[in-house]
């Protein structure tokens, strides 16, 4: 009997659930190994502020699912969200996220969930004049707050968690050694990098033979640079539906070389 073929999800501890479920249906086996922590901001003084004048905005950004679990989570534990906010996020995660602290998305884009997608939507084409605050992690693209200033908005950035990198690569290592993993995935840039420097000078010969499953052109770019040989499936964006699709592409071509 030929055994699962063996998928590494690397998302944040806590939210591999829905595409370990994904993947295990289609019977493979997800293996569960975070590349990425979310930790709480290293100083909140700009997080505070920012919620104590949250009337004084007319646009509330949140650039991902974890900042909307670590930035509403901190408003509404001070505060009730001003009615006259419009509330955008990037795509339908994030979007979820925030359906589930009970508030409503005003603006996400349609197909493109990134920082580009949602600078498409008529809505945010003219923002003279506007205040407009992002709430995200340490770091990032300035792609949103550049383009937004330059079409005459008042921008502000605000973190609210930190991305940090587990510091024990020896699961990795271990499983990189024992011919254990057939298919690697990553989300992020950041995510994809964390795996790389989590695998170590002994690991990293034997993770760049393995194939991907990654979210984005940028992350394709990263994974050239680091040396990864096989190429890389690519989701178009990281939603649990997106990924499971574009490792089902990669289970199916491999399951064919067996």
């Amino acid at each position: 009997m030929t055994e699962p073929l063996r998928v590494l999800v690397t998302r944040p501890a806590g939210q591999s659930q829905g595409l370990c479920d994904l993947v295990e249906a289609a019977g493979a086996r997800a293996i569960r190994l975070p590349a990425i922590e979310i930790l709480p901001p290293a100083d909140t003084t700009g997080m505070d502020r920012a919620i104590e004048a949250l009337d004084q905005y007319d646009l509330a950004v949140f650039i991902s699912a974890n900042a909307v679990m670590s930035g509403l989570a901190a408003i509404q534990s001070v505060r009730d969200w001003p009615d006259t906010l419009k509330l955008a996020t990037v795509g339908p995660a994030s979007a979820a996220a925030v359906a589930s602290s009970g508030l409503t998305v005003d603006l996400y884009p349609a197909e493109s969930y990134n920082s580009e997608g949602l600078l498409e939507l008529d809505e945010l084409q003219d923002m003279q004049g506007r205040r407009v605050v992002i709430f995200r992690g340490n770091a990032g693209r300035d792609t949103l707050r550049d383009a937004l200033k330059a079409r005459g908005a008042q921008v502000e950035y605000v973190e609210v968690y930190r991305r940090g990198c587990p510091s024990d690569g020896g699961k990795l290592l271990q499983l990189l050694q024992q011919n254990a993993l057939d298919v690697i995935t990553a989300t992020s840039n950041e995510t994809l990098q964390n795996l790389y420097d989590m695998a170590g000078p002994d690991g990293q010969p034997l993770l760049r033979q393995l194939p991907l499953v990654i979210a984005s052109n940028r992350q394709a770019a990263l994974a050239a640079r680091l040396g990864f040989s096989q190429g890389a499936v690519i989701a178009g964006h990281a939603s649990d539906d997106a990924m499971f699709a574009a490792i089902q592409t990669l289970l199916v071509s491999l399951n064919k070389e067996r």
